[in-house]
């Protein structure tokens, strides 16, 4: 399991803390590789994007209707985290619904 998210997240502290065992990757360093995002893209959308960030609110109107991965490829903290990868299953978030999902 691999969890993509930001190291001073606290959202990404707490699902690093619950899952025990997972490896961390901060997209802010490392990146996402283009096959996970495009992946993920695929499974939520527009949903992937967090449109409340610093990071987009940065961002002219231009910018922000260029191609949602290419924004994610060159702005990798615009993307909602934390991203969890468990083998074929993606979850976003880490709300009820996806501890429920990953805890039991």
């Amino acid at each position: 399991m691999v969890v993509y998210g930001l190291k001073s997240c606290d959202t990404c502290r707490k699902a690093l803390k619950a899952l025990g065992q997972a490896q961390f990757r901060d997209v802010r360093a490392d990146g996402v590789p283009k096959e996970i995002l495009a992946r993920a893209y695929g499974v939520f959308g527009a949903g992937l994007l967090n449109t409340r960030s610093t990071t987009w609110r940065g961002l002219d109107a231009g910018a922000r209707a260029r191609d949602p991965l290419a924004l994610l490829t060159e702005h990798p903290t615009l993307m909602k985290r934390p991203l969890i990868v468990d083998g074929a299953e993606m979850h976003l978030g880490w709300g009820p619904d996806v501890q429920a999902a990953l805890l039991g």
